[in-house]
């Protein structure tokens, strides 16, 4: 185990403010709404819809929430499922199931119901909170992955009457069925007062944080109440003193039900006692304008929404030069994204990194000291990372060199719901007793700590038994003045193994040859790194987050491209 600035490199580089070390509250998340209720009981916590919630009113709402499911029959490790966007009722959910020590299932509300059956099936749920329009996909799985309730609400039951009612409004919703009911129903039940509930362990599951879904055979990453707010003190203490507590504004359009939404935004904006404008999808516009009017001091999104923003129109009108913090998360952010945006807002865009299963952040940019644009910044405190060889990952590699990042830290899962075997190869013991996570993600630790992320390992492309990062050819296509976005991903070859293909996006009005691109290439790429099929479409195909589907452009990919 590391025990030095020699071996942890990255101390050297902390902001003043930033501890190495922290001392972690022993408390379940349910203290995080607790405490913001206990100190701004009539602060902001919400705004959405035009409609606002206090801090007490969205504790009193959950607490409500808490005793409903207890009268249902929800106990202590049973799962609920969440399959919501951005809204009120996702936090009221969330902190109802953890009050009574049930697990937060996040699912994402965009699955189909293959997607959907998956996890439902793998996870056993015995509740099911959803939006009415999700109710077709829902029902569908019903047949084949029993769920004890549905639970069923509309995006206008938090609009502008819930603030003067907090008790709830028991309107008529949906038309439902058989074991569904209405969310303000539920919350209207008559129940007896949640004076106590379970005993709570910080070390008990608190989320199953599926991986894959729209890209793979998903797997639930096991995250502990322990580990998620370990990760909240762990992002807060570095960012110190960009916390403003209880005057901040945070824009989530990032997504509650992926990891990086759901502990960066809500858990840490409860925690700070931040105001969370939500918005349920993203809308370029629609995320303009809530900037322009809510003028908030905290903006995490995902590269592809800082791509759109820049193309937009109105972006340069749009005040995105008052926020005071911009993240990217989630995927990798070219570099010459970055350096576009900071030159249109004159504002620092910082990129993290992290995975679902150290729930989720590991590394960020610091905030004043020496920024390092391409790399994904410093670990977090009390946060260890090796890049270690590829074959055996067991030989630590010398600085500088390319290896799979492994990490260990109080933020790290517990393992993989129902796959021990994935999670052997997930999380391994070394010889000195320290549980290490390997990400699978391949990447670069440089003199001053600071780490940069190659290439996820399995999409490393083969030609002729020469590795393609796509990552690296993916910067030199976006620096091509013509071209917005690009992905590249490997494609079978009877001859050389693989062959690299680019789907691009180009800039509005812009025209671009194939020749011209693979011209492009040629002068900065070995000839076997250079695309040999080329795809110019209107968009890229990505997920609810914004992350880009390369799994579905390895499958639209043909056997051959005649223009090679």
């Amino acid at each position: 185990m590391p025990s030095s600035s020699t071996d942890r490199p990255w101390l050297r580089h902390y902001d003043p403010w930033a501890p190495h070390h922290l001392s972690y509250l022993a408390r379940p998340l349910t203290h995080i709404l607790d405490t913001a209720a206990a100190e701004q009981p009539d602060g902001i916590a919400t705004q959405f819809l035009g409609a606002a919630l206090s801090f007490a009113q969205l504790k009193q709402q959950a607490d409500r929430l808490a005793a409903a499911l207890r009268q249902l029959g929800v106990a202590a490790g049973d799962r609920v499922g969440i399959m919501l966007p951005n809204c009120p009722q996702y936090i009221v959910t969330v902190f109802g199931t953890l009050r009574l020590g049930a697990v937060v299932v996040n699912l994402n509300p965009t699955y189909t119901p293959r997607e959907l059956g998956l996890a439902a099936r793998d996870a056993g749920l015995s509740v099911l909170v959803t939006l009415d329009r999700c109710l077709p996909t829902v029902r569908q799985v019903l047949v084949e992955a029993p769920i004890g309730r549905v639970i069923v609400t509309a995006l206008t039951d938090y609009g502008r009457s819930i603030a003067a009612a907090p008790d709830g409004d028991t309107a008529a919703g949906p038309a439902l069925t058989g074991d569904e009911l209405a969310f303000n129903a539920v919350l209207a039940m008559p129940t007896a007062p949640l004076a106590a509930g379970p005993a709570v362990s910080p070390d008990d599951l608190a989320v199953l944080q599926y991986t894959g879904g729209t890209t793979g055979v998903p797997k639930g990453a096991m995250l502990t109440h322990a580990s998620i707010f370990a990760n909240v003190e762990q992002t807060t203490a570095f960012m110190y003193p960009a916390v403003r507590r209880g005057v901040d504004r945070y824009l989530m359009v990032i997504p509650y039900f992926h990891i990086y939404g759901f502990t960066v935004g809500m858990m840490r904006g409860l925690w700070v006692g931040a105001t969370q404008m939500l918005l349920p999808k993203y809308d370029a516009a629609e995320m303009l304008d809530a900037i322009r009017s809510f003028r908030p001091g905290v903006v995490p999104a995902v590269p592809t929404i800082y791509i759109s923003l820049l193309s937009h129109p109105l972006c340069a009108a749009s005040g995105l030069d008052r926020v005071r913090m911009f993240h990217t998360g989630g995927a990798p952010c070219p570099v010459d994204v970055i350096e576009r945006f900071e030159r249109a807002t004159g504002r620092p865009l910082n990129e993290g990194y992290g995975l679902s299963e150290s729930s989720p952040v590991i590394c960020t940019t610091p905030q004043q000291a020496v920024r390092k644009p391409g790399t994904v910044g410093l670990p977090l405190p009390d946060t260890d990372i090796d890049i270690v060889d590829l074959e055996t990952g067991t030989e630590r590699l010398p600085i500088g060199e390319v290896g799979e990042l492994r990490v260990a830290g109080p933020q790290v899962m517990r393992g993989y719901w129902r796959q021990p075997y994935e999670t052997a190869h997930a999380l391994r013991t070394d010889a000195a007793g320290r549980r290490w996570l390997y990400t699978g993600d391949i990447a670069r630790l440089d003199d001053d700590g600071f780490v940069t992320i190659v290439q996820r390992k399995k999409d490393v492309i083969i030609v002729d038994a020469f590795k393609v990062y796509p990552s690296e050819v993916e910067a030199v296509l976006t620096a091509h003045p013509a071209v917005r976005m690009a992905a590249v991903v490997g494609v079978p070859d009877d001859y050389h193994g693989e062959v690299v293909r680019a789907s691009l996006v180009l800039e509005p009005g812009a025209t671009l040859t194939r020749e011209a691109i693979v011209a492009h290439c040629r002068a900065q790429l070995a000839p076997y790194k250079v695309p040999r099929q080329i795809d110019i479409r209107d968009a890229l195909p990505t997920s609810a987050v914004g992350k880009i589907l390369y799994r579905v452009l390895r499958d639209e990919a043909p056997a051959t491209d005649p223009a090679s």
